[in-house]
């Protein structure tokens, strides 16, 4: 952007430089080397005034031309697809504080489970907001944009994740937010009114699931669900389980609510490569997801029309990251089936510390064995904040203005 009053001052110096002109064409010569030096001080004095002036209009051009926000606060649930770094701070094995993790991050390795953002990072990108800050790890008396309550290996069932130490499950999370939206936002907000209308406004955002398929029911050395529930009443489990948390959010205010899908767990690495079916993807892994994501639409819009001025808005990306897998070149991409790092288990598991990754992260859909790159996280985002093919009964650009 260029401001005329940076070519103005040049100009106005060579006028007031030039000599005076007769009416009749003559040039008047003064030769006072003290009138000369009092105009050179008069013309430095009005120079530093006029780029005063520019800088102030400056800073308002610059200010105005930021738009306000869409919503006043992003409030963020999940597992690793979410985390920003809450793990950091837990006695857990599940954390990713260390390089190639962050390679294509500004802060770097933050904690989150991939080289750059989380779609959590891009939803906020898109509606004007900062990074929601892991909530462990958050300390302020100001207004607050929102919070990441996301954590690794953690789940829907209280019990996931257990095995590699503490995380933060559903449950968990719930009551972090209820603790925030009772007691601190009050102290924050200038009244109860307020309040409701700060959370009613906000979005809440959820992708939670996929552990207690990957680190619970299909590890049964570790844990009897699979010996306990067959797939569609193990589905049935968790999604009532997600309901109720939904429910107490509403409770305690919140009105607007993006939920995903869990996505295709068989496509992943970490399942695609032990798979016996010699394929892209193991169907039976994605079958057991596909019981949860069905039951998941109808008990959203319930929630949607029984509970007063709610929206609860599905994510459907578990058919668009299947097609991304299976059709990586329509997206921009060109490799689908291995991780961009260099990780455990010969491309199946977290990514080795500090070795150097692959050196075209944006043309992969995977970073390590379980985790999608940044620019697969960006497709997913942008596709749900602006597309109601994906982001459904309307988009999350649609969401935050009702």
């Amino acid at each position: 952007m260029r401001f005329p009053g940076f070519e103005l001052c040049p100009l106005l110096l060579l006028l007031l430089l030039l000599p005076p002109v007769r009416s009749n064409g003559s040039v008047v010569i003064d030769f006072e080397v003290g009138t000369m030096r009092n105009d050179r001080r008069m013309i430095s004095k009005f120079c530093a005034f006029l780029l005063m002036v520019i800088r102030f209009q400056m800073r308002a051009a610059c200010s105005s031309s930021s738009p306000p926000p869409l919503a006043p606060a992003l409030y963020v649930f999940g597992d690793s697809l979410f985390d920003s770094g809450n793990n950091n701070l837990l006695p857990t094995l599940s954390k990713v504080n260390y390089l190639p993790y962050g390679h294509d991050f500004p802060r770097g390795a933050t904690g989150r489970f991939t080289n750059g953002r989380t779609v959590a990072d891009f939803l906020a990108e898109f509606m004007g907001l900062p990074y929601p800050p892991p909530y462990l790890s958050f300390r302020t008396s100001g207004v607050v944009t929102g919070l990441n309550f996301a954590s690794g290996a953690c789940g829907i069932l209280p019990e996931t994740g257990s095995y590699s130490g503490k995380c933060l499950n559903l449950g968990d999370q719930v009551r972090l937010f209820e603790s925030h939206a009772v007691n601190d936002l009050p102290r924050l907000l200038k009244s109860s009114d307020e309040v409701s209308a700060n959370l009613a406004k906000s979005i809440l955002a959820f992708a939670i699931g996929s552990d207690d398929y990957l680190e619970n029911y299909l590890n049964p050395v570790l844990y009897s669900t699979s010996k306990t529930y067959e797939p569609p009443p193990f589905a049935k489990l968790l999604v009532a389980g997600l309901s109720q948390h939904l429910e107490r959010l509403y409770n305690v205010g919140a009105r607007k609510f993006v939920v995903f899908e869990i996505g295709p767990i068989g496509c992943m690495p970490t399942s695609a490569k032990k798979s016996k079916d010699g394929g892209v993807c193991d169907g039976g892994q994605n079958l057991l997801v596909s019981y949860f994501n069905q039951m998941l639409q109808p008990v959203l819009e319930n929630m949607t029309s029984s509970l007063a001025g709610s929206m609860f808005v599905l994510g459907r990306v578990n058919g668009l990251c299947y097609d991304a897998v299976i059709n990586p070149s329509e997206y921009g991409l060109t490799d689908s089936k291995n991780p961009c790092c260099k990780t455990w288990g010969n491309g199946t598991l977290s990514c080795i510390p500090f070795l150097t990754p692959c050196p075209d992260a944006g043309k992969h859909f995977f970073w390590d064995g379980y985790h999608p790159t940044d620019v697969a996280s960006s497709i997913l985002a942008s596709r749900c904040f602006n597309d109601t093919n994906v982001c459904s009964p309307i988009s999350v650009q649609d969401l935050v203005q009702m």
